[in-house]
């Protein structure tokens, strides 16, 4: 991925966005994440264990390591603890949105085309607001799925547009495990490459 795309990816806004608390939390760690040349993937307040805030983010190769969300956890504890917009103890939780991810994005739809999504619409579509199904095209405004099981008279494809989404999240197959591992080395593989490039490329002192 050319460094272009990568900052194009790193800046691609979100078409789900939280609402309430986990919206502001979201508007506070959102630029710090960018800044470090990670991208947020969701902000979720939960009761268990306590009080857990769980911030889901990605490097823009879809990369995550456990010492990526060390780092990153340590870079947001500050800045919450100065913007104080929790009013509780809690917990943090930073982790990698994983293989059965949230799709929140138009590139994660267009990266994982070909594979089965589960999704909810805000509206009515094509008479449902809950849909499963495989990616089979995207463009500007949506996606295409192929119903799973379409039920008896539905038509067996349906036009999602992204205005009307409100939760998509992938389905785990054995074929998505398989692209996800492959996905995940090659990425891994060429920012370990472009690493090396950048430390041969150093002057010597």
């Amino acid at each position: 991925m050319s460094d272009q795309a990568t900052a194009e990816n790193a800046s691609e806004p979100r078409l789900i966005a939280e609402t309430g608390l986990d919206r502001r939390i979201a508007d506070i760690v959102e630029p710090v994440l960018e800044q470090m040349g990670f991208r947020l993937v969701r902000v979720r307040m939960s009761g268990q264990n306590g009080l857990t805030l769980q911030i889901m983010t990605e490097r823009s190769d879809g990369t995550m390591t456990v010492e990526d969300c060390e780092e990153v956890s340590k870079a947001i504890s500050p800045v919450l603890d100065v913007e104080d917009p929790i009013d509780k103890a809690y917990h943090l939780e930073v982790s990698s949105p994983g293989i059965d991810r949230p799709m929140v994005r138009r590139s994660d739809f267009i990266r994982w085309q070909g594979h089965l999504v589960k999704c909810e619409t805000s509206v009515m579509v094509d008479g449902r607001k809950r849909f499963r199904g495989k990616i089979v095209s995207v463009d500007e405004d949506g996606f295409r799925l192929e119903r799973d099981q379409p039920a008896y008279g539905e038509e067996p494809s349906v036009a999602i547009p992204f205005t009307a989404l409100s939760e998509a999240r992938l389905i785990l197959t054995d074929d998505l495990i398989r692209d996800a591992l492959t996905a995940d080395k090659k990425a891994k593989a060429a920012r370990a490459a472009n690493e090396n490039f950048e430390d041969e490329d150093k002057p010597i002192e």
